[in-house]
């Protein structure tokens, strides 16, 4: 039997080497030696923290640290779970996502506070103030400058230069109330602009609004954009040079053959199978302007986003998030194309106005 109470002595060949470089093995686990931390300890003006009271906020931090990388692996895993793709999941996912970052900023801040004010040791510190003023001497010197230097400017020996020059200067006093009035519309406006083109609005004389042709402004008569495959860059009548509306009001114009149109088409929307829809990518508003007559797909250059045409503009490939908007057309007394409304959901990339456009749609039981 082998006694427990005794050690077993090791050979020498079997005790870990030291590695030339390796600093040596710790003989404490303070950062600061023994007599560093006495130092500190008596230096004057310094309180050290009770140890009850450090416990108490060692825990405390560790705790909100804790919370914070919970809530960090939350963030990521929200990120990945919640994917976004209509109003209600993006809803969703800009909750978990913007709640979980929260926490673990809030508990971080809260976890450093804490090991300020309960762990780290306060200072009285003062700071000792001498005297700045300089002497007589050169301050009379300083004066006698600046009195030379005005006069040989003129700037009191002409009263119109003067004058002149600070009435030139008061406007550009002025110039940044300009730039802020420049930044954009108010808030309260915003999402009403954001979500109406000028698409809804009748001509003067209380017609429906004309298409045209963007660059020449020559409307379209249906009779005579008969190609199946055809397709045109449309803007609204009597703004095609006003930039802020045909920032919203761009389309797109494709000639289908009517066995051609699928069910996400609107097809009281249409006319002998001609379609219009937003030009606007609903991704990141780029215009989605390439068009393969084969597969009918619009093609936005910027980040690949697809949209199938013959099937309401619906999304086949690529980041965009919902189909492009249709415009309701059709024809005027003289054969020409006109829209008979706006748009049923605001253009463009989505906003967070968006679900109160589409509740409103559904209430009225029109097609979104």
């Amino acid at each position: 039997m082998t006694d427990n109470n005794h050690d077993i002595e090791q050979p020498d060949d079997r005790v870990p080497k030291r590695v030339v470089g390796t600093p040596s093995p710790a003989a404490s686990t303070t950062l600061l030696g023994a007599k560093e931390t006495a130092r500190t300890a008596e230096a004057p003006g310094v309180n050290l923290q009770d140890e009850k009271t450090a416990k108490k906020g060692e825990k405390i931090a560790a705790l909100c640290f804790t919370i914070t990388l919970l809530s960090g692996i939350a963030f990521i895993a929200s990120y990945v779970a919640f994917q976004v793709g209509d109003v209600e999941s993006t809803e969703i996912s800009n909750l978990a996502l913007g709640a979980s970052l929260t926490l673990a900023l809030l508990s971080l801040a809260s976890g450093l506070v804490v090991w300020v004010r309960m762990i780290m040791p306060k200072y009285k510190l003062v700071q000792e103030r001498h005297l700045m003023a300089s002497d007589g001497e050169t301050r009379s010197y300083v004066g006698e400058t600046f009195l030379q230097g005005a006069a040989e400017s003129g700037i009191t020996k002409r009263p119109l230069l003067r004058r002149t020059l600070l009435a030139a200067a008061a406007p550009l006093g002025l110039a940044p109330l300009v730039l802020l009035r420049d930044l954009g519309p108010s808030y309260s406006d915003f999402p009403e602009k954001l979500r109406h083109t000028v698409w809804g609005e009748k001509t003067k004389d209380g017609k429906n609004r004309r298409l045209v042709v963007e660059g020449t402004g020559a409307p379209i008569r249906a009779a005579d954009f008969n190609s199946p495959g055809g397709i045109l860059s449309v803007v609204p009548e009597g703004y095609e040079h006003d930039l802020n509306a045909l920032a919203k009001a761009v389309l797109i114009l494709i000639k289908f053959r009517p066995e051609e149109l699928k069910s996400g088409t609107n097809l009281n929307w249409t006319h002998d199978g001609i379609v219009a829809y937003s030009k606007i990518c609903t991704h990141v508003g780029c215009p989605a302007a390439l068009y393969e007559q084969s597969t009918h797909h619009i093609l936005c250059p910027c980040h690949q986003s697809t949209f199938d045409a013959a099937d309401g503009a619906k999304v086949v490939f690529g980041p965009a998030a919902r189909p492009l908007p249709q415009l309701p057309i059709t024809v005027d007394n003289e054969g020409y194309l006109v829209a008979t409304g706006d748009f049923a959901v605001p253009v463009g990339p989505s906003f967070w106005e968006r679900g109160d456009a589409e509740a409103e749609v559904r209430e009225k039981g029109g097609h979104a």
